[in-house]
């Protein structure tokens, strides 16, 4: 078995005995994939060390086991006898945030999710919304915190601007942000201006250059289509085929890394991916037929990314530039999502996720993307800046 080399903010609460938490009236938001070093999930610590002082149990998007596929309410969670049990991601975007009755006579709203280092990955906004009524309502906020999968050295990717605010992005950072679920609650605190107690656990042992797998913690996917380390390199950037009518690949066992659709020919699509030379990645020509969502038993041609050197891969100019010559080589075939996203009905999809309409505005004008892209470059130099004093761990 893997070393294990850091240790998270739930193993820190068992170091302690859960002192910290005794004799306290206490709210839990968290997931299955949750869990310790020794894979024993945070709900379950928290039953066998603090018995009577948990009182409701609150679950993400994808709910409590990580099973619903994304866009799909969760009315009911898991239950488990003298617990009250609250669902954050129901029909309607009301159901997204706690109800301030939910949090009556609590003392502490404890934090345990998951998140992968990207700006869309919801899990953020749950945690900014919680916060939000929580302060209202005097209770303090505790995080666990957890390693961003991904290091937190980089960041890549344009920045969100307030007005396209929505749940896929809450607050202006890049799209991969290179910091822990912690940190960004310390920055949301700050920026916000939220009054209250947080409260961050951190881990330990680890360092911003540390990918998960350097980590020695086993990978427990915190969604349907977060099956591996290996899905979470490529989604800052492949996450943006949510807004196109192409195939991120769900429905398939490599989502985010396989993509096409059935009017594209993967030796075509490969064969000018690879002329681009994009550092770290190599572009494998794949036909693909997926199991439910965008093109359900079809026959889809593309390509499948193969990330051959982290250290210079990046994925959200990777992505433009697959979805530049995809765009293209589609032709009237192509189609930006035009359904509602993430509740938002008055926004396109691809504008939610890149966090404004300025990119597809830019393709639209048939702008090349390399010129795209390099308008990012400012911006990322002053998000490392910028982020400098919301830091917790060391290079």
């Amino acid at each position: 078995m893997t070393k294990i080399k850091v240790t998270t903010g739930i193993d820190a609460l068992i170091k302690d005995g859960f002192s910290c938490l005794k004799g306290k009236r206490i709210g839990l938001i968290t997931h299955a994939p949750a869990c310790d070093s020794l894979l024993k999930p945070t709900l379950q610590l928290f039953l066998d060390h603090l018995q009577t002082g948990l009182k409701v149990v609150f679950t993400p998007e994808h709910g409590f086991f990580a099973h619903a596929q994304d866009l799909e309410s969760v009315s009911i969670a898991q239950g488990t006898d003298g617990l009250k049990w609250v669902s954050l991601y129901g029909n309607d975007e009301a159901s997204l945030h706690p109800l301030n009755e939910d949090l009556v006579n609590l003392d502490v709203l404890v934090i345990d999710l998951v998140d992968v280092g990207s700006r869309y990955y919801t899990f953020q906004a749950t945690m900014l919304y919680a916060m939000q009524v929580a302060f209202a309502k005097d209770v303090a906020v505790m995080i666990l915190d957890r390693p961003n999968p991904l290091g937190g050295l980089l960041v890549e990717g344009p920045m969100l601007l307030p007005e396209w605010s929505s749940f896929v992005g809450v607050h202006p950072i890049p799209i991969r942000h290179g910091l822990t679920i912690g940190e960004l609650a310390i920055l949301y605190k700050e920026e916000l201006e939220l009054d209250g107690e947080l409260e961050v656990v951190p881990c330990e042992g680890w360092k911003r250059g540390m990918y998960f797998d350097e980590t020695g913690l086993p990978w427990v996917m915190p969604s349907p289509n977060m099956p591996t380390l290996d899905t979470a390199l490529v989604y800052p950037g492949q996450c943006l085929l949510e807004g196109t009518n192409l195939s991120e690949g769900r429905g398939t066992t490599h989502p985010f890394q396989m993509c096409g659709a059935p009017f594209l020919h993967p030796n075509l699509v490969a064969t000018v991916l690879s002329k681009e030379n994009l550092p770290g990645v190599a572009f494998r020509p794949v036909s693909f037929k997926p199991t439910f969502q965008k093109w359900h038993g079809e026959q889809c041609g593309g390509v499948e990314l193969h990330v051959t050197d982290r250290a210079v891969f990046q994925p959200v100019r990777t992505s433009l530039a697959l979805l530049h010559h995809m765009r293209e080589l589609s032709g009237k075939h192509f189609a930006w999502r035009i359904e509602p996203y993430e509740f938002v009905k008055d926004k396109l999809a691809i504008d939610l996720l890149f966090g404004s309409d300025r990119e597809r505005m830019q393709m639209q004008s048939g702008m090349p993307w390399r010129d795209i892209i390099a308008e990012w470059a400012e911006e990322e130099a002053d998000f490392l800046f910028h982020r400098k004093p919301f830091l917790i761990y060391l290079e």
